[in-house]
């Protein structure tokens, strides 16, 4: 006889297959029929939408004007110089969202992607070929390497790009490859159950289980927009199933362990505060709100949470923040 449900099954399993550099499976299951195409198809868009990777977005040719112009000594045209290098996937060391960087190459040479590297930027695919020189030949050129999402057309970036540079159309998009299978599985002799696999495959600007879990953090930003309806945080952190307890002890210190003075300290326990992580929870104007709470305790609060390593500059994540709203919610009931 089927049960009656009151809440739909929840998923148990992850499982990270990680085949080479560059693929990964990912597999997750059992979901109740129906549930893992809802999931998956939007994972798959935002994998592909979404992941961050580099681009060049300009070049500076000397002796180009334009890229249907040519270089003395050099085989290629200009334009088929600029295919060669829209070709080459880079990566910025530093993780800066843009650098602008110079070469210089004479003489009889096969110039390939790998001769880009340098001390700002890594080449991914440097077996490629860029330009073939003769003898004669002098190729000095500028490219700016951006960080970006998907793909922009050159006209979209010409007021980005310097005047006497050439626009480039950039596919930023690091993922080659996105697909997933979803097959039955069996949960407690009933057959009706599903499993979804998804299959990545990027370019090596970013690694495959990079590309997956920055996608769950778009969605559960995206989502986020809904804490308000639901009077709760949906944000989870990426492929795991439960918060570390360990991170949120610097939270939970009683309040009269922090050495406030009595004044301090009777105007928190009136306002029903015990933890540390409440304070760090709430902004400067709602501590400055609490009741009977004067100029001086407010400095001695602010200056007891910077002590703690909680001043203004820390920045407390969605996910933390979930996880100590629940805890508190638990200590004080």
């Amino acid at each position: 006889m089927r049960k009656i449900k009151v809440a739909p099954f929840m998923p148990t399993e992850v499982e990270v297959n990680e085949i080479s550099e560059n693929r990964a499976q990912i597999t997750a299951y059992p979901f109740e029929s129906g549930y893992a195409v809802t999931l998956a198809h939007p994972l798959r868009r935002l994998i592909l939408g979404s992941s961050i990777g580099y681009a060049p977005i300009s070049v500076k040719i000397e002796g180009a004007a334009h890229e249907f112009d040519n270089i003395r000594g050099m085989h290629e045209d200009v334009a088929v110089f600029i295919i060669n290098l829209k070709n080459i996937r880079f990566k910025i060391k530093d993780e800066s969202d843009r650098v602008e960087v110079s070469y210089s190459f004479a003489g009889h040479k096969e110039v390939t992607a790998q001769d880009l590297n340098n001390d700002l930027i890594e080449v991914v695919n440097g077996d490629l070929p860029l330009a073939t020189l003769n003898e004669d030949a002098e190729l000095n050129f500028t490219v700016v390497i951006s960080k970006g999402i998907g793909y922009v057309p050159s006209e979209n970036l010409r007021d980005e790009v310097a005047n006497d540079a050439i626009a480039l159309d950039a596919f930023f998009t690091p993922v080659r490859k996105a697909n997933y299978v979803i097959e039955p599985v069996l949960v407690e002799d009933n057959p009706s159950f599903e499993k979804i696999t998804f299959d990545i495959v990027t370019d090596a600007q970013i690694g495959p289980v990079e590309a997956f879990t920055n996608a769950l953090e778009v969605m559960n930003k995206q989502l986020s927009i809904f804490n308000g309806v639901l009077d709760v945080d949906i944000s989870t952190a990426p492929i795991k199933k439960s918060s570390d307890e360990s991170e949120l002890k610097p939270f939970l210190q009683v309040v009269d362990s922090l050495g406030l003075s009595a004044r301090s300290f009777n105007s928190l326990d009136r306002a029903g505060i015990k933890y540390l992580g409440e304070l760090v929870l709430m902004s400067e104007n709602e501590i400055k709100n609490i009741k009977n709470l004067g100029k001086k305790s407010l400095d001695e609060i602010n200056d007891c949470l910077v002590e703690h390593g909680f001043g203004e500059d820390y920045d407390l994540s969605d996910v933390t923040r979930a996880h100590l709203v629940k805890k508190l919610e638990q200590l004080k009931q």
